[in-house]
């Protein structure tokens, strides 16, 4: 790169002068025809003989990546998800813009995050799935009671997306996130009163006394767990402050999913453990 100085770069006419060095090369031996050349002296040309200057508006800086150029258009997204804004963006795009050959369009910053994020997402749900219900089986040494704790799982996610849907909020990664904590709180009450029902029958107790007995032996506890963790989020889920769009969401969820999994467990959850264990209970 050449600084010019600053009389040529104020002056067009001067900046039109500007010498530009010629190489001229002179074949020493033409006979031989060796690929034998020598640079002679250097020879000059204004720069108007060789390019045309314009003053034209143009950006003040030209900014390169991957050593192609590039211009940023950013934006700030409010009252609405950013999947959606760019999804309706790409539409409008598609419909009224023509490309020039040589041009394309990438959807940065904030939308490319999310969908790194989801695609892990998409990874990790599943594992912590797999993970939770394994552990389950290991508590318990059963597949059938490890499958009534964790059938937990499904209205507890059920309760978080019904909350997101009140609220007019959309499925974004910190919801993804809360719905991943959401499913560790409603397999843990799930587990209090299966095991203490489990230790009811041990005890001798019949199914039917120990299903009762159980539920209402682990009432208190279920509803202190469900009431810490959910005026816990209360705060988050009502914030207006910075970093609030990104709070909200997360709390709803866990909010929502905590009423109906603590629902599931006082109610359903025994019906449930006296359906799959009704063959035992014959004689």
């Amino acid at each position: 790169m050449v600084r010019l100085p600053e009389a040529w770069r104020g002056d067009p006419a001067a900046l039109a002068d500007l010498p530009v060095p010629l190489d001229t090369q002179v074949n020493m031996d033409e006979s031989s025809r060796r690929a034998d050349w020598r640079i002679g002296p250097p020879h000059t040309v204004p720069l108007r003989e060789v390019a045309r200057i314009d003053t034209v508006l143009g950006p003040s800086q030209v900014n390169r990546e991957n050593g192609k150029r590039r211009i940023v258009v950013s934006a700030n997204v409010r009252d609405r998800d950013m999947g959606g804004f760019v999804d309706a963006l790409q539409q409008r795009v598609a419909a009224g813009v023509d490309m020039p050959a040589g041009y394309w369009i990438d959807y940065g910053g904030s939308f490319e995050q999310m969908i790194s994020a989801g695609r892990r997402l998409a990874v990790v749900v599943p594992v912590t799935l797999v993970v939770i219900f394994g552990l389950l089986f290991m508590a318990f040494g059963a597949v059938r009671d490890a499958a009534v704790v964790f059938s937990g799982v499904p209205l507890a996610l059920t309760g978080g997306v019904v909350a997101l849907w009140v609220r007019g909020m959309p499925l974004s990664i910190t919801a993804g996130v809360g719905f991943i904590a959401l499913s560790g709180v409603a397999v843990l009450n799930g587990l209090v009163m299966i095991a203490f029902i489990r230790k009811l029958r041990e005890e001798g107790a019949a199914l039917e006394t120990a299903i009762v007995d159980g539920a209402l032996g682990r009432l208190r506890p279920v509803l202190m767990t469900a009431l810490v963790a959910s005026l816990g989020f209360i705060p988050m889920a009502f914030n207006v402050g910075t970093g609030a769009e990104v709070q909200r969401p997360l709390a709803t969820v866990v909010i929502g999913g905590i009423v109906s999994s603590t629902l599931l467990t006082l109610l359903v959850l025994p019906a449930l453990y006296r359906w799959t264990h009704r063959e035992v209970a014959k004689p």
